[in-house]
């Protein structure tokens, strides 16, 4: 039998002569972000700019952690905590930032409530102009509908749309989600990915199962 090749996960671009497509392992370099084997961006105009351009207000601590085999079509952006204003008084406006005297109440910026860190699945699949706020924890499997704005957490295998993004339908029944976190394939070896691409794609649950790895949990 002939050797089975996976693709390569720490080429920058995986696509020959398509330079918008980028694997955003190898290109990230920031510690507040993590991402996993495969989740690629795709933007014709810089994808290598992502950091900067696609995550957006990160001053930390929080983090962004995207696993593996994300889509993210072009224009997917995450708004981090340093967004955030304060609203508990007459003006949300930063005064101390624009320094001057101002800066001598930089103290009103510090200690804002954290919402936590933005936390993406795997296998999750985000259209094209997608918006994330802070804190969001999207589920493994769900797909996020172009232009939306999510503003809530979103349920593993969940589809979502809209402004605010609202779930319009799960992929599967809750029995069958159940069935594919237990399987979880995107934790299985690249060699054994690469021998059931087509199970992993267009099968059923009971295939995905039946092509787990020996000693998974099916």
């Amino acid at each position: 039998m002939n050797s089975l090749v996976p693709a390569d996960p720490d080429v920058l671009h995986p696509m020959p002569g398509q330079p918008r497509v980028v694997q955003l392992r190898p290109l990230v370099t920031s510690p507040l972000i993590e991402v996993g084997a495969y989740s690629y961006y795709d933007d014709p105009d810089d994808p290598t700019a992502f950091e900067t351009r696609n995550v957006l207000y990160h001053y930390g601590p929080e983090k962004l952690i995207i696993g593996k085999f994300c889509a993210l079509g072009t224009g997917t952006r995450f708004i981090m905590n340093g967004a955030n204003h304060r609203m508990d008084g007459p003006s949300t406006f930063p005064f101390p930032t624009l320094g001057g005297s101002w800066a001598d109440h930089f103290d009103l910026l510090t200690g804002l409530p954290g919402r936590g860190d933005t936390v993406v699945g795997n296998d999750v699949w985000f259209g094209h102009g997608s918006t994330v706020l802070p804190g969001v924890r999207i589920g493994h499997g769900a797909i996020i509908g172009a232009g939306s704005v999510v503003t809530s957490d979103v349920p593993d295998y969940g589809i979502v749309g809209g402004n605010p993004a609202r779930l319009i339908r799960t992929r599967y029944d809750a029995d069958d989600v159940a069935r594919l976190l237990a399987v979880a394939w995107w934790d299985w070896p690249a060699e054994h990915i690469t021998r059931h691409v087509r199970t992993i794609m267009s099968g059923t649950v009971a295939g995905l199962e039946a092509a787990a790895p020996s000693g998974s949990p099916s």
